[in-house]
């Protein structure tokens, strides 16, 4: 049975990309900064396929060394780790001349270095093993980016880049990375919006996509998803 680390999952994306591997029958470790909302997610993915293990660890993913506990956890209780989402991540709109002192630093830890420790952690394994499949969750501030969210922006351009060099490093090993990069979706970011939910995307949407290029051929790699609303950004 395959095994999948999700990073930040018990809300938005990472809770829907959690109830879809559950779908397809994988074993899953999934962390949150909330050990509540982590408790429920695991009951709530019992339910959906009983058939599987679930693993999870209450992690603030801006610590390496609680991140490092984590994928430590997920490997000695899973064993191989065939899938990794690198999802978590926060979204600050600020100008970069309005950021905080600490903005640097808290945005790099949380929305970059999960994502290049958990592949340093677990990258050789999948090297060694020639198979694998890598998601980083990026955004189209990574390819357009938004002046009013300038450190999101910076920190989601270093993740593409990063997914870019996994991919390089990874594809003679026939190990998969694919760069997700979705638009407007409502998620906790938009809480308490008054714009119509079908201005966004959902999701679901982001999970479909995934599961979609896990089940792919051995041969055959997606580089890169990106999903934006039909109506255009919100």
């Amino acid at each position: 049975m395959e095994n999948v680390i999700i990073t930040g999952a018990t809300k938005g994306m990472g809770r829907a990309i959690a109830i879809a591997f559950a779908k397809q029958g994988l074993n899953i470790a999934v962390c949150s900064r909330n050990n509540e909302e982590l408790l429920l997610l695991q009951d709530e993915l019992k339910k959906i396929n009983p058939g599987i293990r679930i693993i999870i660890r209450q992690t603030d993913a801006s610590r390496k060394e609680e991140v490092m506990a984590f994928a430590g956890l997920a490997e000695q209780e899973l064993g191989f780790i065939s899938v990794i989402v690198n999802n978590v991540g926060i979204y600050e709109p600020s100008s970069i001349l309005d950021d905080e002192d600490d903005t640097f630093t808290r945005l790099m830890n949380t929305n970059l270095m999960p994502s290049y420790e958990l592949y340093r952690y677990f990258g050789k394994t999948m090297m060694a093993s020639a198979r694998g499949h890598i998601f980083n969750i990026c955004s189209v501030a990574a390819l357009s980016p938004v002046v009013e969210a300038g450190m999101y922006s910076v920190t989601k351009s270093a993740l593409l880049c990063l997914n870019n060099i996994m991919r390089l490093e990874m594809q003679t090993y026939g190990v998969k990375v694919t760069a997700i990069l979705p638009g407007s979706t409502l998620t906790d970011s938009w809480k308490g919006t008054d714009v119509n939910p079908d201005k966004f995307v959902s999701p679901d949407d982001i999970a479909s996509a995934i599961i979609c290029a896990y089940n792919m051929s051995a041969g055959a790699n997606v580089d890169e998803i990106v999903i934006k609303p039909v109506t255009g950004q919100v």
